[in-house]
């Protein structure tokens, strides 16, 4: 459980407000693995050993370590200004987005929207995308026409741990599973 708290805090941190732990992030999203092990240790006992052992465990591939070790960052997900070196790929022709059922008429009525974050999340798979949805509520699963939208001018960016990224989806390009 402690594990899960500590990793919960790292991603309010290094997604959405550095400043409460007084983390500063480069243009990028970096910090000093030692300032975020200090903006930590305010609430929780952590060293670095279970910091890596947290990122290294994290299923959904939250974090990247920068190569020499010293640094690191969330893959995507922000809510703060943060460019996330992410490059713009061609995705698969259909996406999927999990959510709660209980927003499906706003969705229905305006697409799918960034919210507080920069971008709306997309899944490759449904499977995948109605676990994102459970998350919230009683899932549901929208499918996405990646396709269409590429070739109406829309753009898609591939998270290093596999998260489709764009910064909204209007809602004639969903359709409900």
């Amino acid at each position: 459980m402690k594990e899960n708290e500590i990793s919960r805090y790292m991603a309010y941190l290094l997604r959405h407000n550095p400043s409460a732990g007084g983390l500063a992030l480069d243009a990028h999203g970096w910090a000093e693995i030692s300032a975020l092990l200090s903006a930590i240790n305010l609430r929780f006992a952590c060293d670095e050993a279970l910091l890596l052992t947290i990122v290294r465990k994290d299923t959904k591939g939250r974090y990247a370590v920068s190569e020499d070790g010293t640094r690191i960052r969330a893959r995507q997900g922000h809510s703060i200004a943060v460019d996330a070196e992410l490059l713009c790929e061609t995705p698969p022709d259909v996406l999927y987005h999990g959510t709660a059922e209980r927003n499906l008429p706003s969705i229905l009525e305006k697409g799918l929207l960034r919210g507080t974050r920069l971008y709306v999340h997309l899944s490759r798979d449904a499977a995948t995308a109605t676990e994102v949805g459970r998350r919230h509520g009683t899932p549901t699963v929208l499918r996405v026409d990646a396709a269409r939208m590429v070739r109406d001018g829309y753009a898609f960016y591939l998270s290093d741990n596999g998260v489709w990224l764009t910064p909204h989806v209007p809602r004639e390009y969903l359709t409900l599973l």
